[in-house]
């Protein structure tokens, strides 16, 4: 039985990499990871993506489908059959049905393989007719890329972190209050490790509606079938002045944050991250400034600690993971472009250049190309001009999800970003110079023309960075 065992590994594992060779040398396979904070868009944005990749006529800015090599696109089963589908079908549903609306966001991993058939130009195209390149494409939530940080943080570090940043935030004060109130040093007990998790994660749900992003442990917003293990029931607490005993809660803490580590983080990225070749980050840049500066601020460092991720030796454990295997394009896309008016698109394309300055100049020294773009998924506004004061103002006009029409003036974006970065950087409360306004518009009803998917942003621009030379 165990000679059989063997053999049928063997076999197994000759079929595997025969499997692997095939598709490297016949049908190329591009693995894009998609993940983003929450209100981001991640379903939206490959809903549309895919309908576009499929019924290409808005998608003039990919060049494969401008010069006509991609002849034909079409779904089928993904290759990995315990990772969920991606309910295409439902969301594109509802998007485009009768009543549009926005879709509900997904808060797990779940992946989509779109193939495409490719007819390469140029002589070596005619000579080897058309390929097929599969594009899978695995959705993640951005809060547990987040968690890749703490693979190399100690419990006490991660604490003194959290806690540091917890503190001038008013979300935070039930939180602190309890944790004022708890002997860290007393024997464990189940009840008072629960009342941390619980009033720590309520913490990290009101933080995330104010408009922050670094809600770190990612799960204990996205539990799953986690919820209620003690791998989920932890917090952080203040650094001890001596090593606590044995059997105190200070320890279980550590104990169970090192659990996280090992038996939830790890895995996830054994299982997925370790096999993407592109990634795509998506920021609501708009709601952040909206929320004020100190959101700003948060983003920014969520999106350095994100590039840093995925830098070959920034993760000295992840590093010896992977090789030399490393993501070869990552997209950083700020989304709804489309809640303001086009001649501002500059500024926030400029302000996410900014964010990204310092860790996207190391990642390129690295070898991966970074881009950032403002976009729109799907494009749910219209634009007009009005005269205010003798001044010409650009509006968007979009249907509420009440279903009344409004017009938006969401404020004018600085030229130069350091207007708001360094605001945000000294820890303003607000801004002193501009009011920015946001607004929640539904999808706006439409009629497709055959051979054209949803109207988008720049959408074609961000599948030519991510895919486009993989289609030539």
């Amino acid at each position: 039985m165990v000679i059989g065992r063997l053999a049928n590994g063997l076999i197994q594992g000759v079929e595997d990499a025969g499997s692997a060779l095939s598709e490297a040398l016949f049908e190329p396979v591009i693995r894009v990871g998609v993940t983003g904070f929450a209100r981001a868009g991640k379903t939206v944005f490959i809903t549309s993506l895919v309908a576009n990749l499929m019924d290409r006529g808005r998608m003039p800015g990919l060049a494969a489908a401008a010069e006509g090599a991609i002849t034909g696109a079409w779904l089928q089963p993904q290759p990995d059959d315990t990772v969920p589908r991606f309910a295409f079908e439902q969301h594109l549903a509802a998007l485009t049905g009768p009543a549009p609306h926005w879709p509900e966001p997904t808060s797990a991993v779940s992946e989509l393989r779109l193939s495409l058939k490719v007819q390469p130009r140029g002589m070596l195209g005619t000579l080897s007719g058309p390929r097929t390149v599969h594009l899978d494409i695995i959705d993640y939530p951005g809060e547990w890329l987040l968690d890749l940080e703490l693979m190399d943080q100690s419990y006490d570090d991660w604490s003194a972190e959290i806690l540091a940043r917890a503190e001038p935030r008013s979300a935070a004060a039930p939180f602190l209050e309890t944790l004022r109130e708890t002997d860290c040093d007393a024997e464990f007990g189940e009840t008072a490790a629960q009342a941390l998790a619980e009033s720590y994660t309520a913490y990290l749900r009101a933080a995330r509606a104010d408009g922050f992003s670094d809600c770190t442990p990612g799960r204990f917003l996205m539990p799953g079938e986690l919820a209620g293990s003690p791998a989920l029931t932890f917090a952080p607490l203040p650094r001890p002045e001596t090593r606590p005993s044995r059997g105190a809660l200070r320890r279980e803490m550590e104990r169970r944050y090192e659990a996280y580590k090992s038996r939830v983080v790890k895995p996830f990225f054994l299982d997925h991250f370790a096999r993407i070749d592109r990634q795509v980050v998506l920021v609501d840049l708009l709601g952040a400034i909206h929320s004020g500066p100190a959101a700003v601020e948060d983003l920014g460092r969520s999106m350095n600690d994100i590039l840093g991720a995925f830098r070959p030796g920034r993760n000295a454990w992840l590093t010896r993971l992977l090789g030399q295997k490393r993501v070869e394009r990552i997209l950083f896309a700020a989304t709804k472009a489309d809640h303001i008016h086009h001649s501002q698109h500059g500024q926030m394309t400029a302000i996410m250049e900014a964010m990204l300055r310092q860790a996207r100049d190391r990642a390129d020294f690295a070898g991966a190309k970074t881009r950032a773009m403002a976009i729109a998924s799907l494009r749910a506004s219209t634009e007009e001009t009005r005269s205010v004061d003798g001044a010409e103002l650009g509006m968007v006009r979009g249907r509420l999800e009440d279903g009344r029409d409004a017009v938006l003036y969401p404020g004018t974006l600085p030229e130069d970003p350091s207007r708001l970065l360094v605001p945000a950087q000294q820890g303003a409360e607000r801004w002193l110079d501009g009011d920015y306004s946001v607004m929640k518009f539904a999808p706006a009803a439409s009629t497709l023309k055959p051979g054209e998917g949803p109207p988008h942003i720049r959408l074609d621009r961000a599948a030519e960075f991510l895919i486009g030379d993989k289609l030539r």
